[in-house]
């Protein structure tokens, strides 16, 4: 294994790490007050359906769940922990993009946003994160299969 692969891979666990965690304790803590009542006005303020509200709580906790579940789970392939990544990584996309969404939206005030900033800093630097976990995989996986074609 060379020092990229290396690198390649303790920025990902370190990262799927962190995120898998993040992730879950944001769900987490949106079902106790007063995170419970801040993440309801955020949803009704942005006018995004009711049903959001439990989807967003839950969507969080799956997809913390998806980050750590490589690391307690040895038995996987690398495949399918690299799969399991890329499927957390394409899912909290999506969920930044919803909070980038609700944080834009003039009706929703700031102190219901987490440490009660207007702009997008927060779901910002998660995306990034996230985006930076999914280019590890993928190019860690590119080295491996460079590295196990056969030379001529």
């Amino acid at each position: 294994m060379n020092t990229t692969t290396h690198l390649l891979r303790r920025l990902r666990t370190t990262l799927s790490l962190f995120l898998g965690v993040l992730m879950f304790l944001f769900g987490l803590l949106k079902f106790f007050q007063p995170f419970r009542g801040w993440f309801a006005i955020q949803i009704q303020q942005s006018h995004l359906p009711h049903e959001a509200i439990l989807a967003g709580k839950l969507g969080e906790m799956v997809t913390g769940c998806l980050f750590l579940l490589p690391w307690l789970r040895r038995s996987l392939t690398a495949k399918s922990r690299d799969q399991l990544l890329l499927i957390a990584c394409s899912i909290l996309a999506a969920q930044m993009g919803v909070a980038i969404y609700v944080h834009l939206q003039p009706q929703v005030p700031a102190g219901v946003l987490p440490l009660g900033i207007k702009p997008p800093v927060i779901p910002s630097v998660v995306l990034i994160l996230g985006l930076l976990t999914a280019f590890a995989v993928w190019m860690e996986r590119r080295a491996d299969r460079a590295g196990a074609m056969p030379t001529q």
